[in-house]
């Protein structure tokens, strides 16, 4: 059989000694990327290949009472028609944390679009027509669309037999996690309150919105496995869900990762990958699944759409007393991860700010919507929209400067946090604030000329909708916290493996991990660590692929960290290595092998003042370092089911933000002419790729401030606008100037002192442009995304 074409190469990076940690050394897949030569996943090809195709159900929630795919069999060019039926194995169900999503639906569907059948033919074109003709007869139940009909006393149950180990602490089958925390005495601390403020906030679900569709392709192999080349964020938590269904040893199921266009959270979740698997195993052929604009938005899962209630108190002269709040999030048909987001939402409600005394409740429930899942900020985002509210409510009533309210109440490295968990690293609260508040304003109506209004200035931009006659400026703050890495005691550790030998005279690293590059700049990064720790130049990354141990998942901002921490730390035992090698070589010609200590650099072991004692080539000769390790953070410990205290996070990361808008508050129109930031990064490894994410973070968080959120209908649970002509997420034109202050306080505990920090300006860009907008109008907008008739009152 011929080899797949278009799958990833090795990336081989040249540098020099000041392109390792804290250079911003160009990336290596960035000029193939901006001139289209880069392989993503859609662009998997050979030359045998079948197209698969996915039938999904048309409704929500429905008795599937017969499925005839008689004529679709009977059409050209179809190789195979499966359903639940012809599923190799009694291992039905895969997920994350919770086994209950179905390979294809059994019985009855759970939500629109849900998987029913899957097609194989020798064009994509043949698949989806023979797919057209599969016939499904549905008996429509009633749809669970939100807390009410979920958790009322004759609700239908979205999962009839509850067998999972969180069942237990939920008091209804409709629930799938609950989280409460619970310290001090929040009724007694608000008698002692001056001011009381509550609120509730509704945030809309809204998608990742990858521009890479999900996509891959299956080969099946002669040993009666399968090899199959995907974009995904974590190769072995994915290899965990498909080889049971496939009914094959995780070593008959070889995975490669694809270029990713994009992730968020989007691909933490299988969509295509057992599908074409069976397709291929079923018919003998290498099978392709590629996802169109609609199919995506039904073939990942999305952000969980959430209501909040709190209630904060404070002194007259600013201090807060108390806080309590009931935060449920609609997790859909599915698990996904709602139980990790149940605590990260409940663990991180509090904000940044000392509060003694709480009580929380966190739910996530299972409904007939759309699967909610991973996505960027993961349950700190909604929390952190609602407490930064709360915030401004609480400094207006008490007529306090929103900023300075903030920064009396900011936490530091020390502080307490609710979950009876100690910050002890960096927590520069205040600063963050201080420092985006410093940072110059824009001018203000940049839109006016001496010729009158640009009208590309305004909102409403291009459409000419307005001259600037209603127009008025506003300006907001807001901050956060986001836990870096996984939590609540899962073992968060990572794989590197690394050979160093010598190639052309050259000493060369080689760095393999199972690392997704869905666009953070790992690879960049890996290869400066090597160049950091192994003083070469040449450093090539081998493709990510489960060759290699597990690298975790790229998500919780933890990537750099983790397998970062697990590359630095497979370098110093090569390096090492090295060294000893060369003391057995050498030690006798020069007392300070042995009395001095000594590093690589610039291809050369040299001693801490900087004598050259040999080459690198000398040392190795033809002979190869090769080391394969884990890595592991801190341990960290689940939190206790009924008051919530455990110490369940890693690591903390902090950004604030500064928002200024005009808004035509005639029309309901909104311009976010700046969005400034201000963060800690703990050592910022790539300044480049730092201020890139930071600034990517930030847009996504502009993005469900004022335009994106999936449309569910109440009544009948079907999604309303699957595609990129209604759901709308920012261009170039909608991105303000995003100015970016970076603080670097080290954490004494991570590889290097970093921080993770692809989350957190996710958090506080969203309140920070609500509260912009609530100064501009004087309205209290306790929605998001905010839209025309909100403003309008129409």
């Amino acid at each position: 059989m011929s080899g797949v074409t278009r799958t990833p190469t090795h990336l081989t990076q040249g540098g020099t000694a000041d392109a390792g940690i804290g250079a911003s050394t160009l990336r290596p897949d960035g000029t193939l990327k901006v001139t289209g030569e880069f392989a993503y996943s859609s662009d998997l090809w050979h030359e045998d290949m079948l197209w698969g195709f996915t039938l999904r159900s048309t409704v929500a929630h429905a008795e599937i009472v017969s499925i005839d795919t008689s004529e679709a069999l009977a059409q050209s060019g179809v190789y195979a028609v499966l359903t639940y039926d012809d599923l190799p194995t009694e291992v039905k169900n895969y997920g994350l944390e919770i086994q209950d999503t179905p390979v294809l639906a059994h019985g009855k569907v759970r939500h629109h679009g849900e998987p029913v059948a899957l097609v194989a033919a020798d064009h994509p074109e043949t698949a989806r027509r023979a797919a057209a003709k599969i016939k499904i007869e549905y008996a429509e139940l009633p749809v669970v669309t939100d807390e009410a009909s979920a958790l009322a006393e004759d609700a239908p149950l979205v999962h009839e037999h509850r067998d999972d180990h969180h069942a237990g602490h939920v008091p209804h089958p409709n629930i799938v996690h609950r989280q409460p925390i619970v310290r001090g005495d929040a009724a007694a601390a608000a008698r002692r309150a001056d001011v009381i403020v509550s609120g509730e906030y509704v945030f809309g679900m809204q998608d990742q919105a990858f521009l890479g569709p999900e996509s891959g392709l299956a080969v099946p192999a002669e040993d009666g496995g399968v090899d199959l080349y995907v974009a995904t964020q974590w190769l072995h938590s994915d290899l965990r869900q498909i080889a049971p269904v496939l009914g094959l040893p995780e070593d008959k199921v070889r995975m490669t990762l694809s270029g990713v266009g994009g992730a968020f959270g989007g691909r933490e979740d299988l969509s295509m990958q057992i599908h074409g698997c069976l397709l291929a195993l079923r018919t003998g052929k290498p099978v392709k699944i590629v996802y169109n604009r609609f199919e995506s938005f039904f073939g990942h899962v999305h952000r969980h759409p959430a209501k909040l209630w709190y209630e904060h108190g404070a002194t007259k002269d600013g201090k807060l007393t108390h806080m309590k709040c009931r935060i449920v999030l609609d997790g859909g048909a599915y698990a996904s991860a709602s139980p990790a987001v149940v605590g990260n939402a409940s663990s991180l409600s509090v904000g940044p700010y000392v509060v003694d005394d709480v009580d929380i409740e966190a739910i996530a429930l299972y409904t007939n919507n759309p699967p909610c899942g991973a996505m960027r900020g993961f349950g700190a985002v909604q929390a952190c929209f609602a407490y930064e509210a709360q915030m401004d409510k609480l400094a207006k009533k008490l007529g306090m400067d929103p900023v300075e309210f903030r920064q009396l109440n900011a936490m530091e490295q020390g502080t307490l946090l609710p979950t009876g968990q100690v910050v002890d690293s960096p927590a520069p609260v205040a600063e963050l604030l201080r420092r985006v508040k410093a940072m110059p304003l824009p001018p203000e109506n940049q839109w006016e000329t001496t010729e009158g209004a640009d009208i590309r200035a305004l909102p409403g931009g291009l459409s000419n909708t307005t001259h600037g006659e209603d127009v008025v400026r506003g300006i907001g703050y807001a901050v956060g916290i986001k836990n870096v890495g996984f939590s609540e005691g899962f073992d968060d550790y990572s794989t590197a493996r690394v050979r160093m030998e010598v190639v052309g005279g050259v000493p060369v690293a080689t760095v393999h991990t199972a690392m997704a590059e869905v666009g953070q700049g790992g690879v960049t990064v890996h290869a400066q660590i090597a160049r950091t720790e192994l003083g070469v130049d040449q450093v090539t990354i081998h493709p990510a692929d489960t060759r290699v141990g597990s690298a975790g998942s790229t998500s919780a901002s933890r990537q750099t960290y983790v397998t970062g921490g697990a590359v630095k730390n497979t370098c110093e035992h090569v390096r090492e290595q090295v060294l000893e090698l060369g003391r057995r070589k050498f030690g006798t010609y020069h007392p300070a092998w042995a009395t001095a200590e000594l590093l690589l650099e610039n291809g050369k072991v040299v001693t801490d003042g900087g004598e050259v004692l040999a080459d690198v080539a000398d040392v190795l000769e033809d002979q190869a370092i090769d080391l394969e390790l884990e890595w592991r953070h801190r341990p960290t410990e689940p939190f206790d089911l009924r008051t919530g205290q455990g110490n369940g996070h890693v690591q903390y990361s902090f950004a604030a933000h500064r928002a200024v808008v005009e808004v035509d508050t005639a029309l309901g129109l909104v311009k976010v002419v700046e969005l400034a930031c201000a963060q800690d990064v703990g050592k910022a490894l790539n300044p480049l790729s730092v201020v890139g994410q930071i600034q990517g973070g930030t847009t996504q968080g502009l993005g469900v401030a004022v335009m994106e959120e999936i449309i569910v209908d109440p009544k009948t649970a079907k999604v309303r606008n699957p595609s990129f002509t209604d759901y709308l997420i920012p261009t170039i034109l909608d991105t303000p100037t995003i100015p970016v202050d970076v603080l670097e306080l080290a954490d004494e505990h991570a590889p290097y002192g970093l921080r993770g920090i692809g989350e957190a300006p996710t958090l506080s860009s969203t309140p920070a442009v609500l509260a912009a907008i609530r100064n501009a109008t004087g309205l209290e907008l306790n929605r998001t995304p905010v839209r025309p008739e909100h403003l309008t009152g129409t």
